[in-house]
């Protein structure tokens, strides 16, 4: 890249020619601390997440300036905040910046050989089951490769996390993201045998009023939705004044007699074989907002990696055509 007369000539020079950095690829570091500082909130934040020193975000910030001839941040002791100029630059930048990691990935992942990191994203349960020895099989065959597993219950941005594949439960895959359904995940009512010995066996969703219903706090408004063989919808609201953000307390409540959970069928089926849970009501469907599949999601930008490849055909191979849960 030739270096631009506005990088030393002033606004004016700017204002009359393409704005360029100095020279070679300076460029890119530049517009990377730029987002960063914007994104923290902060230049010596921004140095701190770059590994670099605030006088060298500070000097890069400042010849962007110089080089479009116009102030991007407005600067105070509390926070930086983005000039009009700076918030039609930032946008560009964000832009700029996804093409330059998505053609870093395309160029980096090429051929048929999996190489470099495979970030992987899934719910903690499913993930720490399933997921997390499947990626170390995966990693193990395959020299050139290193596995990061991200475990968390909410939905994450595949583009701003730099995910390569995701596994959602979900009503509603991504618009933007390439799917592809894996498997069905029911979820079903259970108790256990020491709890129904206790209180009795629920006969109809009307008599789950009786009952103590445990509550998955990702859920809508603590609600269970049923719906019967034949259609009929049943709206209830747990009773438990205990609630969890986590499937596995959700199965340890149920096994510890304190109630009656939805279970997803993968943590339920053990407990079912081995009697330390029954199943009750097995006519009603559960639904929730996770919908009742399992998918893998990608972003266009992976669709041929060899990485993205080879952790797909793990995933397909360990679920279709019967998931382990169900052999």
């Amino acid at each position: 890249m030739q270096a631009s007369n506005s990088a030393t000539n002033g606004p004016r020079a700017a204002g009359r020619s393409n704005p360029q950095l100095r020279a070679g690829s300076a460029w890119l570091p530049a517009w990377q601390a730029f987002v960063k500082a914007v994104e923290t909130g902060s230049m010596a934040a921004a140095a701190r997440a770059m590994g670099c020193t605030r006088a060298q975000v500070s000097k890069q910030i400042a010849d962007l300036e110089a080089a479009f001839g116009a102030r991007l941040l407005e600067r105070s002791t509390r926070r930086l905040r983005l000039t009009p100029a700076g918030e039609i630059f930032h946008l560009h930048a964000l832009a700029a910046l996804d093409a330059v990691s998505a053609a870093q990935v395309a160029v980096l992942n090429q051929g048929e050989t999996p190489l470099g990191v495979l970030r992987v994203s899934a719910t903690m349960t499913f993930g720490r089951l399933y997921v997390a020895p499947l990626l170390a099989k995966v990693v193990a065959e395959h020299p050139g490769l290193t596995g990061e597993l991200i475990l968390t219950d909410r939905v994450i941005d595949l583009e701003a996390e730099d995910i390569d594949l995701a596994l959602r439960m979900t009503r509603m895959p991504p618009q933007d993201a390439v799917v592809r359904r894996l498997a069905t995940l029911d979820r079903l009512i259970c108790a256990s045998p020491a709890y129904l010995a206790a209180h009795g066996t629920p006969q109809t969703a009307a008599e789950l009023t009786h009952h103590q219903t445990l509550s998955y706090l990702m859920t809508e408004e603590h609600r269970w939705h049923l719906v019967g063989s034949g259609g009929e919808e049943h709206v209830h609201t747990a009773t438990s004044r205990l609630r969890f953000n986590s499937v596995d307390c959700m199965v340890d409540a149920a096994l510890a007699d304190l109630g009656l959970a939805i279970i997803p069928i993968y943590r339920a089926i053990p407990h079912l074989r081995d009697g330390r849970l029954v199943q009750v009501l097995p006519e009603f469907k559960t639904h929730t907002q996770f919908g009742s599949h399992l998918y893998a999601c990608y972003t266009p930008s992976r669709v041929r990696i060899a990485k993205v490849r080879v952790m797909l055909q793990a995933l397909t191979e360990l679920l279709e055509p019967v998931p382990p849960w169900a052999r």
